[in-house]
């Protein structure tokens, strides 16, 4: 009864053998995977693979990487695509200082801008935040009242996750918590509330082990779900259940 809850399957990785892969998430017991746009382009294939499978959902939304290319249009876009019914989410929206591939005024209004399409259509986010957390903080606290999101693959530290769920948000882990050097993951995957955590693989990036090195697919994340379980003492048919259920109430499922 897992549910991945934040996957790239429409990625050109998974061109030659995405039906197999979608199979072997079954066969895994993964039962939904909510595949996320990054920009217009893969958020209209997001809502294609959506359409034609019945355990895949669809979030659409433009990545601060792409912030630099979004269109006037595009809001009133993304606005129509999510009044349909495959459609669960806005994102990945938010801010990203490592690469900078777009100029950080321009991520913060683009940002803003899909805040207030996920407010005009009643939808939560799904936040993408890399070395940008006081910036990503501010802006949420201005802009994202009373909204419902998800920060995904939580790079942040423990005070950031109380922080964040105090403001009614919800935090996804995923494959770095396996890794060697998961430095304060481990602690806050041990600490957050249960009702507050999703499990994600953010494939095809982020290998968990033991397969690190390879392409992600949305079957790996049990081994995700599995670390999760053993860093709370829980058993993983547990966090499962946990998990999914908090993916059904956050996104409407």
């Amino acid at each position: 009864m897992l549910f991945d809850s934040h996957a790239h399957i429409d990625d050109e990785k998974f061109d030659a053998d995405r039906e197999e892969v979608i199979q072997r998430a079954i066969e895994n017991g993964v039962t939904g995977i909510i595949n996320v746009g990054a920009c217009m382009a893969s958020s209209a294939r997001s809502i294609a693979l959506a359409e034609k499978y019945k355990s895949v959902y669809a979030a659409v939304g433009i990545h601060p990487h792409d912030a630099i290319n979004a269109l006037e249009a595009d809001y009133e876009q993304l606005a129509q695509w999510a009044t349909l019914d495959k459609v669960v989410a806005i994102g990945e929206i938010g801010l990203d200082y490592y690469y900078d591939f777009s100029p950080r005024d321009v991520q913060h209004s683009v940002f803003v801008r899909q805040l207030d399409v996920a407010r005009q259509t009643d939808k939560p986010f799904i936040i993408h935040d890399r070395d940008a957390h006081g910036d990503l903080l501010d802006i949420l606290k201005k802009e994202a009242k009373g909204l419902k999101g998800v920060l995904h693959c939580f790079s942040g530290s423990l005070e950031m996750a109380r922080e964040v769920i105090k403001m009614g948000y919800y935090i996804s882990i995923a494959g770095p918590v396996t890794f060697k050097n998961a430095a304060k993951l481990p602690e806050i995957v041990a600490k957050v509330p249960l009702e507050r955590l999703l499990v994600e693989t953010d494939c095809p990036y982020l290998t968990p082990q033991p397969y690190r090195g390879k392409r992600n697919e949305p079957a790996y994340v049990k081994l995700v779900a599995q670390q999760v379980a053993d860093l709370r003492g829980m058993e993983l048919t547990d966090l499962a259940k946990a998990t999914s259920e908090n993916v059904r109430s956050l996104f409407k499922l």
